[in-house]
C-alpha cells in the first residue's frame, strides 16, 4: 500500500512538472473561456428550423417543454417564412399564441424575438405595447439580446410609413430612459455603443416629429445630439 502511495505521488508530480513547463496550458483557466455563444446558437437554432413547414414551426413554438433558444429560434423562422402568408382568423389565433408564450417566458431571446414578431404580424394594434419593451431591452446587460433588440428596431422603422404616432412613442420612450440617466450622461463625452443605439433611433423620431421635440430633452443628451 505504502509503495503503491509513493508511485502515485511521483506520477502526481510529473505530470504537474509536465504541465508547468507548458505555458499555454499552465495560464490558461478553463473556467475563463465560454462554453457557447449565446447569438451563435439562437441563429444555429434558427438555421436548423428553415426548412421546416408552418405547422411544425407553430407546434414548436406552443410546445410548452421546449428550451428557450429554441423557442426563439423557433418564433423567428416564424416571422421571417411564415407571418406574411397568414391572414384573418389564423392571424388572430397565432397572435394569440406567441403573445401567451411572452406572457409565460422568463427568457430575454423569447421575449424579444415575440415582441418583434408580434409587432410585424399587426403593426397598427401592437405598436405601442411591443416597441416600448424592445426599447428598454437594448440595455440589457447581454450583448446578444442587446443586438437582436436594436436590429429588430432598425427593420420596424425602416419602414415606409414613418409615423408621427409611432415617432412620438419611440421618442417619448427613450426621452423617460434618458430623463432617468442623465446624472450618467453629465461626464459621458463619447457615448458606448447601447447609449449610441439609443441617439440614433432618438435622431429618427425628432427628424419626424421636428426639431421643436429637442426643448423636451435633457440638456446632457442634446450635447451628445
Amino acid at each position: 500500500m505504502k509503495r503503491t502511495k509513493i508511485l502515485f505521488l511521483i506520477s502526481f508530480l510529473i505530470i504537474n512538472f509536465i504541465i508547468g513547463s507548458m505555458p499555454c496550458l499552465a495560464q490558461e483557466d478553463p473556467y475563463d473561456r465560454p462554453i457557447f455563444d449565446d447569438k451563435l446558437l439562437l441563429d444555429g437554432y434558427a438555421e436548423a428550423y428553415q426548412d421546416e413547414n408552418k405547422e411544425t414551426i407553430l407546434a414548436r413554438i406552443n410546445d410548452d417543454n421546449l428550451n428557450a433558444f429554441k423557442m426563439a429560434a423557433a418564433i423567428r423562422v416564424f416571422r421571417e417564412k411564415y407571418s406574411d402568408k397568414v391572414f384573418s382568423r389564423e392571424k388572430r389565433i397565432i397572435e394569440k399564441h406567441i403573445i401567451r408564450r411572452l406572457n409565460r417566458t422568463t427568457s430575454p431571446f423569447v421575449q424579444t424575438e415575440a415582441l418583434y414578431t408580434i409587432c410585424s404580424m399587426n403593426r397598427y394594434k401592437y405598436f405601442k405595447s411591443m416597441v416600448p419593451p424592445l426599447i428598454y431591452k437594448l440595455d440589457h446587460y447581454n450583448k446578444a439580446v442587446n443586438e437582436i433588440a436594436y436590429n429588430s428596431l432598425q427593420d420596424i422603422i425602416k419602414t415606409p410609413t414613418n409615423k408621427p404616432r409611432e415617432a412620438r412613442i419611440i421618442f417619448s420612450t427613450l426621452r423617460k430612459i434618458l430623463f432617468l440617466s442623465r446624472r450618467r450622461l453629465t461626464n459621458v463625452t463619447e457615448p458606448d455603443e447601447r447609449l449610441k443605439q439609443k441617439l440614433s433611433l432618438l435622431r429618427w423620431s425628432i427628424k419626424i416629429l421636428g426639431s421643436q421635440e429637442l426643448r423636451r430633452l435633457p440638456k446632457e443628451v442634446i450635447n451628445l445630439l
